[in-house]
């Protein structure tokens, strides 16, 4: 197994405008509480129920298929039963699959999965046309169709997929077998779309390819790919993609002001854009990239930082345009917004985007997967009367082996190096190896029960003169400290910001970072109708959620938060594979008897809400929610004022 895995979501070594780069996926051990045992799961039950159901729906006999095999091998006596199946985009759920199991060997060797990937990469390789065109759909009936629907038909889609399993699959095994097969595909792509005399202009209704080609440029060093990324960037708005909002193609990227269309599209092309800023390419791209991720998270981002909150086309919405019970928030557009964060720390090294991934991993991404890796959320709403629950698998399957690569290269999230040193991105306990600028091999150990404490150790275990960077979260308003080998640091611990921790570090040294956790009441903008006169729950970087199945006494639509009672915090360990709930003092608050059998009512106060009745109340973490008996939930409670 080769050891220069990187992180999925962005290897910024050779990329001249990076600040940092990430500590590869196989350099990073996690240990955790937390974190280690759903990378347990993903690795042990995720990943291999979701490679039977490729094969139960089709998805891997599409390849079979489209490479003229005999059934009769597979077990399958009815011929006309083995043709190609499925949605045109199916092909990306194999693509997908293939990169987080990928990720997930690059941290633990398993013969098993190491069979089924192998399997998979050969079914693929073997469907190749001979030019280099590679998607099942497009194969037999559909042959003529070919490039002739860029807007609705996802091949440039289902390409990028495919080129970001391949280079996850080369730096985890070093093999090149998918890798080749990626390039042979790229550089068909490359023959048939470009300025030359005699190639077509166009550009993906469905954005993907923009990042995968930057990272195929990164893994190969053939340019071209990267020129082929702007390239189709450079396409957006001159109408090959639909000419409008949906589709991102109502204008020139760099003229970009505002979160438009199809959620998880939209960031996927804001990662693409960020990566060719990454590349050196002009400041216009990260002008536009600047002034999107403001409107997205002033103006258009749920608290769990999910986005797209709109059911009619899984779309963003007006500014303040946020339901509750109708919230889309695809876990896909989350997973996608962590992608484009982190390129944009990257560029950066400013903790607002640090702070916006740890909000949407543990919130927006990790509600998307039940407790026991089998089944998934594909929409996210804050409310719910307890008819939505997590299916083990979908006809539109995109979020499940979304979520499985998410977390499978998790481990790369958590250190970045720059020139000055270790940037320490998220709190999870275990062990990294990072190589610094200037060749040397840093080893670091973080012991922590985060997200449950903030107390953070930080040990280094190489000598020498460089810097730790530690994030001290946003949410982190009530005092951070901070120790090195027990003497108080001297500096600012602002919220929101790295602190730089420069010495002449000796082996063994530690440094203690101590994030003060109280339960916190967070209001929302008052141009958001939904959650006016109502508080969130957050302790940490977890949002919590009132589950009727704790709180028995009282309907959800008739609990109100008492304002100024304390909130306490429980560490329960046998429930929900251990979680801290908030404990607190409620009203249980129902409509006066004026409204019996009315809908409308003149505007008298009395007549709003009974008096209502002290009773005691339990929040769980928003992403546990759904994992026992059906009921309702509620992320914004209403508030009660004595």
């Amino acid at each position: 197994m080769s050891s220069s895995a990187e992180s999925v979501v962005v290897d910024t070594t050779e990329s001249p405008r990076a600040r940092l780069k990430p500590v590869p996926v196989s350099d990073v051990k996690l240990t955790d509480a937390f974190w280690a045992p759903r990378l347990r799961i993903n690795h042990e039950f995720t990943l291999p129920t979701q490679y039977q159901l490729l094969e139960e729906t089709g998805r891997i006999d599409n390849f079979r298929a489209a490479a003229g095999k005999d059934p009769a091998q597979y077990g399958r006596s009815d011929i006309d039963r083995f043709v190609r199946s499925g949605a045109y985009y199916n092909d990306s759920d194999v693509y997908k699959w293939l990169e987080a199991a990928s990720w997930a060997l690059a941290t633990r060797r398993d013969p098993e999965l190491e069979q089924m990937v192998g399997t998979a990469v050969t079914e693929i390789e073997a469907a190749q046309e001979p030019d280099g065109y590679l998607d099942t759909y497009f194969t037999g009936e559909h042959r003529a169709e070919r490039w002739t629907n860029l807007r609705d038909l996802h091949e440039l889609y289902c390409g990028g997929h495919l080129i970001q399993a391949a280079v996850a699959h080369h730096r985890v095994t070093g093999s090149k077998q998918l890798l080749n097969v990626a390039c042979r595909l790229a550089d068909h792509i490359d023959h048939v779309f470009g300025p030359q005399p005699g190639q077509r202009e166009g550009t993906s209704g469905h954005e993907e390819i923009e990042m995968a080609l930057v990272e195929l440029a990164r893994e190969t060093g053939v340019d071209r790919y990267r020129k082929l990324a702007r390239f189709f960037v450079e396409m957006r708005g001159k109408g090959y993609a639909g000419g409008d909002e949906y589709h991102q193609d109502h204008r020139a990227f760099h003229a970009f002001d505002r979160m438009v269309g199809h959620a998880v599209r939209a960031v996927y092309l804001n990662a693409g854009a960020a990566d060719l800023c990454l590349e050196g390419e002009g400041d216009a791209y990260l002008s536009a990239l600047e002034r999107l991720w403001r409107n997205m998270t002033t103006c258009q981002m749920y608290v769990t930082g999910g986005i797209g909150s709109r059911y009619r086309g899984e779309a963003f919405g007006y500014d303040y345009e946020l339901p509750n019970r109708r919230a889309y928030a695809e876990t896909c557009a989350a997973i996608g917004s962590v992608m484009w964060n982190w390129r944009m720390l990257a560029l950066s090294g400013d903790a607002r985007y640090a702070d916006l991934i740890e909000t949407m991993l543990y919130n927006g991404v990790l509600v998307g997967v039940s407790l026991d890796g089998r089944s998934y959320f594909y929409q996210n709403p804050l409310a719910n009367d307890g008819d939505h629950r997590r299916e083990p698998w979908f006809g539109c399957a995109c979020c499940p082996p979304n979520i499985a690569r998410m977390l499978a290269s998790l481990p790369g999230y958590v250190y970045g190096v720059s020139d000055e040193g270790l940037w320490v991105h998220l709190y999870v306990e275990g062990e990294a190896t990072a190589t610094l600028s200037d060749g040397r091999t840093l080893t670091v150990s973080q012991r922590t029960r985060y997200p449950w404490d903030g107390r953070i150790e930080i040990r280094v275990g190489t000598p020498g003169p460089y810097s730790l960077f530690l994030r001290v979260p946003a949410w982190c308003e009530d005092g951070a400290t901070l120790r090195v080998n027990e003497a108080p640091y001297g500096g600012e611990l602002a919220p929101g910001a790295y602190v730089e921790v420069q010495r002449d570090w000796r082996e063994g040294d530690c440094a203690t970072l101590d994030l003060p956790m109280p339960a916190r009441r967070v209001a929302c903008h008052p141009y958001v109708p939904n959650n006016a006169g109502r508080v969130a729950l957050m302790r940490g970087p977890l949002v919590y959620c009132a589950e009727q199945i704790d709180n028995p006494d009282c309907a959800l639509e008739d609990l109100a938060i008492s304002i100024d009672a304390p909130l306490g915090a429980d560490w329960q360990p046998d429930l929900l594979g251990g979680v801290c709930v908030l404990e607190g003092t409620a009203v249980a608050a129902p409509p006066s008897a004026a409204w019996a059998d009315r809908l409308y009512h003149s505007t008298q106060p009395a007549t709003r809400r009974a008096q209502g009745h002290s009773l005691p109340f339990t929040a769980m973490p928003y992403y546990a929610w759904a994992n026992r008996e059906a009921g309702a939930m509620r992320v914004w409670l209403p508030v009660h004022r004595a």
